[in-house]
């Protein structure tokens, strides 16, 4: 199991902080900070409920990890193994997280993937996405898999769409053109895109599109 313990800080004070796997007596914190992190349009049917959360803790506790900041519970991630072919990349988030209840979980897979992340708005200034993403890298590299794997929103996209192809957007974000709040989060955590997904997840915002971006084992 993980454990972690840390200091985090803002521009001027720093804080102590625990990367723990979450358990039971988090569900209830853990439903609404995702409350808090994605408010309407996004669909409330894609907010966690107690059943996926059991299911998270019971089949692979390992990739059910949570942050607390002063003994507060501050954000979660949340991961399941897959057995991914790279040449047959595209896929729904419905799909390969089975709705985020992750059946699909395959304890034998070779890529670690991300179902989520979330980090309650009143904590954003303190970098614990990026100390969460790169405990999740700890797990790759210690269960020896050959990367993580996840599907970006490109919630910018909307504002583009008439302009531009959302692989045009992509690569304007990676060229620095264009900020967006989830993929430029991510390009500073170290992950790559591999491809542009249609129909990835119901998500207005980022019209319906995905991007799969990678973070491979460097001990791989």
């Amino acid at each position: 199991m993980y454990y972690k313990e840390l200091y985090v800080a803002n521009e001027s004070k720093p804080f102590p902080a625990t990367i723990r796997n979450y358990r039971e007596e988090d569900f209830a914190e853990l439903i609404r900070i995702q409350k808090e992190c994605f408010p309407p349009p996004f669909p409330e049917e894609l907010w966690w409920n107690t059943e996926q959360l059991q299911n998270h803790t019971s089949l692979f506790p390992e990739g059910a990890l949570c942050i607390e900041v002063e003994g507060k519970l501050a954000g979660s991630m949340t991961a399941l193994l897959v057995d991914f072919n790279m040449d047959e990349p595209r896929h729904t988030w419905e799909e390969i997280t089975d709705n985020g209840y992750i059946r699909t979980h395959n304890q034998n897979g070779n890529s670690l993937y991300v179902v989520d992340i979330c980090v309650s708005p009143a904590y954003r200034k303190l970098g614990l996405g990026k100390w969460l993403m790169l405990s999740m890298y700890d797990i790759v590299v210690h269960l020896k898999l050959e990367r993580l794997l996840g599907g970006s929103r490109m919630p910018g996209y909307h504002h583009y769409e008439k302009d531009m192809t959302p692989e045009l957007y992509v690569q304007s974000v990676v060229n620095g053109n264009i900020q967006d709040s989830v993929i430029s989060f991510l390009l500073r955590c170290g992950r790559i895109p591999v491809q542009v997904i249609p129909n990835y997840l119901q998500d207005e915002e980022s019209c319906h599109y995905g991007v799969l971006m990678e973070w491979r084992n460097p001990f791989k």
